[in-house]
């Protein structure tokens, strides 16, 4: 992988990654648009840096709100930022069980063609939607339903039900943090407190990945050391690249989330979502 190519993905995860138009799907259409040819090995050093450079994105603009969280939970304060711990615990656990139980099938919805892709991202466009047409600011009319509501604080169970929504979207095309935000709104949580949720409850699941990426690094390591082949690598510049395009551009991404999400913009997400799932789909079947 040249540095540009690094240079070019590390950008497009973090931009895609807290935009709600989906990383994993815009990655696979950048490196096919790229003409990338990347072995197991590369592919998941590489996404191993991404994934990383995401996390202290996040905690980087989360900061103030992480800190005391960290010290709250580890020192049982049993206060507001103990039990909002708690809730993160509680939405990892779908996501969990789909990591452990269904990983290797998984991935092989990666690395095909751009169907699967096209179709998700018009999910996650039709997601985006709902969530703007079915739920408004606080204490106004719901635009369809004609219904008057107050957004409520995140429950446990409102937690668990955003994490569902979240094992659901690790379909490359379905976005993790459109379908978390849009899924909060949809049953009735502030939107401000779902975007920061949205971005803090993928803290624990991107580390068990990395973990998860890193062994299986090894393992192929070990096993074309065994067969006498070198062992593939990514340039310590492409590398670095990567990771920093990916850091800098995150942390840009997120506070500029934030803010749209307060303002209830999500419906040009979903525009733009529909229009490149469109044209993947037309790709896929031949139309161009």
């Amino acid at each position: 992988m040249e540095t540009l190519d690094a240079l070019i993905l590390g950008i497009v995860q973090g931009l895609a990654e807290y935009l709600p138009i989906s990383s994993s799907g815009h990655l696979e259409i950048c490196r096919q648009i790229l003409g990338l040819d990347i072995s197991a090995a590369e592919s998941l050093q590489f996404d191993v840096m991404l994934h990383v450079a995401t996390v202290l994105s996040t905690i980087v603009i989360l900061w103030r709100e992480f800190w005391p969280m960290v010290v709250s939970f580890f020192t049982f304060r049993r206060d507001d930022n103990f039990w909002y711990v708690c809730k993160i615990l509680v939405s990892c656990i779908p996501i969990g069980i789909v990591g452990i139980c269904f990983k290797d099938t998984i991935e092989t919805f990666f690395g095909q063609e751009l169907t699967l892709v096209g179709t998700c991202l018009c999910v996650t466009a039709a997601l985006l939607a709902f969530s703007y047409f079915f739920r408004t600011r606080p204490l106004e009319t719901d635009r369809l339903t004609g219904r008057v509501y107050k957004p409520r604080d995140i429950t446990f169970v409102d937690a668990f039900v955003i994490g569902c929504a979240q094992s659901v979207a690790v379909l490359p095309g379905l976005s993790r943090s459109g379908t978390t935000i849009a899924t909060g709104i949809l049953i009735g949580d502030k939107r401000e407190q779902v975007a920061q949720f949205s971005f803090l409850m993928v803290i624990i699941p991107i580390l068990g990945e990395a973990l998860l990426d890193i062994k299986d690094i090894f393992g192929i390591a070990a096993v074309d050391s065994a067969a006498g082949a070198a062992t593939p690598e990514i340039g310590l510049g492409a590398m670095l690249a990567g990771f920093l395009a990916s850091f800098i551009v995150g942390c840009i991404a997120c506070k500029w989330m934030l803010a749209i999400v307060k303002k209830g913009k999500l419906i040009w997400f979903a525009v733009y979502c529909l229009a490149v799932g469109a044209i993947c789909l037309a790709k896929a079947y031949g139309l161009f």
